[in-house]
Parts: C-alpha cells; structure tokens; sequence
C-alpha cells in the first residue's frame, strides 16, 4: 500500500469520525469508526466500524448509516479536495467482540490452575 493511500486512509477516518459525533451526535453515540481502507485508485473504500449494543441496536445503526451514507459522502467532500472521493462502503468491525470473547476463554482454561496456585 502506498504512503499517499495510508495518508488518505487516515484523513478518511479522522473526518468521518469528526461527522459522526459532531453532526450526529445522538445517533452515532455508540459508533466507532475503527478503520478506512480506500482502495488504490481511490473510488472505493471500505470503512469499518464498531457498534456498541445487542444485535438488534446493531442493525438498526447499521441501517440508519446506510441511510446517511450519501450525505455523510458530500460533507467528507467539503473538507477533503481529492480528485475522486471515494464511495464508501460500511463494514460492522467485529474484532473487539472476538477479542473480548478470545479473552474469556483464556482465563476460563487458566482459571484453575491461577486458583490452585493461589490456595
């Protein structure tokens, strides 16, 4: 990946998080914008984020970005001057969940041996 898509990513990623809890603050309380993958030639892009809440809360923030995807595109547009902006496609980022989940298992099969140690 080149330095110059790295930099797109990361200036992607500050503005649509800036968007979100600046101009739409009571509907993406419980969103996080964990990355930004725009492809090389910079029309496509992928933006992951994580969602706080059960699966239902989930899908219905999902549906409600979804919804505001087209105007959330022009405000990025009027704060980022690039030759093409890229068409942003909204991904749930799921890893903090697997990792939550991965560091439940871990202490469930080191929690006997911590507890004999300890007696």
């Amino acid at each position: 990946m080149s330095n110059r898509t790295l930099r797109v990513n990361e200036l992607v990623q500050r503005e649509l998080g800036d968007i979100l809890h600046k101009r739409y603050q009571s509907e993406a309380a419980a969103i996080t914008v964990m990355e930004v993958r725009v492809s090389p030639d910079l029309r496509d892009g992928r933006v992951f984020v994580s969602i706080v809440g059960d699966d239902i809360t989930v899908a219905g923030k999902m549906r409600w970005l979804r919804r505001q995807a087209p105007e959330i595109r022009k405000e990025i547009g009027r704060r980022i001057v690039l030759k093409y902006l890229p068409k942003l496609d909204y991904v749930i980022d799921r890893s903090a969940v697997r990792g939550t989940r991965l560091l439940q298992i871990m202490e469930e099969l080191g929690g006997p041996e911590t507890k004999a140690g300890e007696e």
